[in-house]
């Protein structure tokens, strides 16, 4: 219990660090012009932090989450309704590129313009990760920057990012493991801006409960908030500074899922299919990690993520519980 406690106050503090979830948000489904949905500021609204009730034990469970670490909790109340192993360390992959994106909107200037380089494609290309086909000599905003990283996974925008805002790729991997030290995230390392498997695939790890104080404070910003919640963005051509682009988004609930608002997928060989992931219905909204998805097809962690939800939005709206014996 006292472990269940603490991990209420942690995301309490995440939540009180970056401002109250938003009452409202855009429907999954809403999706006719990507770019001009993204939010025109990065700051987090500013309002008080929600009250955390006592928790009261909820018999039962989600059924056939197959995931090696997951937790489900409420995310105006940062309670937790159902978890496994939430402490284990594991690594996150893909995952990792939110605290990427979280260090960026926190720095602010996302309307400088950044030169994409060849080191960008050759980093993505030589750790495998997925590239969102950034072409050098393109000039792109460190906002239009964030579809790329978020969307497609590209380890090509993570580098480009990391290394604008580090300055450098050491110094921006320093900043996310003080960042995670500051939001309390204290089973959680970086070496990284994207989670690929650099040097080993488990160098880069963290828990079910530090991602959810993770997924609390990134989903404060209306900017991170307006892109993971896209089926795809369509980024025009404009001659003399870049390309067309088009992204979509690897999250599979997204579009599928009523009422999926992002977060964020990974995968590796090693970590599996992982997913950070808030939905909303009926007034209510959920938030959840899993980790360790058994690589049976490319949306298995979704597949989890859904039975969690169902699971979820079928308690009691007075329900509140700490994780089963």
């Amino acid at each position: 219990m006292r472990l269940r406690m603490r991990i209420v106050s942690l995301m309490a503090v995440a939540i009180v660090a970056g401002g109250a979830t938003a009452c409202s948000h855009a429907s999954a489904g809403d999706h006719a012009s990507p770019a001009a949905r993204l939010a025109t500021t990065a700051a987090p609204p500013a309002s008080p932090s929600p009250s955390v009730t006592p928790q009261i034990l909820v018999t039962g469970a989600p059924k056939k989450v197959k995931a090696k670490g997951a937790v489900l909790a409420d995310a105006a109340t940062g309670q937790v309704l159902w978890s496994r192993d939430l402490d284990t360390e594991r690594p996150m992959a893909s995952v990792t590129k939110v605290m990427t994106a979280l260090l960026v909107l926190q720095a602010g200037n996302l309307g400088q313009e950044i030169r994409i380089t060849k080191a960008a494609m050759s980093y993505a290309w030589k750790n495998g990760g997925e590239s969102a086909g950034l072409h050098p000599g393109d000039q792109l905003t460190a906002q239009q920057l964030l579809p790329a990283l978020l969307l497609p996974s590209g380890a090509d925008a993570a580098y480009t990012l990391a290394s604008t805002y580090g300055p450098g790729m050491n110094a921006f991997i320093a900043k996310m493991n003080a960042t995670a030290v500051k939001m309390g995230m204290l089973h959680t390392h970086f070496t990284s801006p994207d989670g690929l498997p650099y040097p080993t695939e488990t160098a880069t790890y963290s828990t079910p409960s530090d991602l959810l104080i993770l997924g609390l404070a990134a989903m404060k910003y209306p900017v991170f908030r307006s892109i993971v919640d896209l089926r795809f963005y369509n980024l025009q051509k404009v001659k003399g500074l870049h390309h067309q682009y088009w992204w979509d988004n690897t999250d599979g609930l997204i579009g599928s899922y009523q009422g999926a608002m992002g977060i964020k997928t990974g995968y590796t060989d090693k970590a599996l299919h992982c997913l950070l992931f808030e939905a909303a219905r009926n007034g209510r909204t959920l938030i959840g990690v899993v980790l360790g998805s058994p690589a049976t097809g490319v949306n298995a962690g979704a597949q989890d993520a859904e039975k969690m939800l169902n699971w979820g939005f079928g308690l009691p709206p007075a329900s509140t519980s700490a994780s089963p014996p």
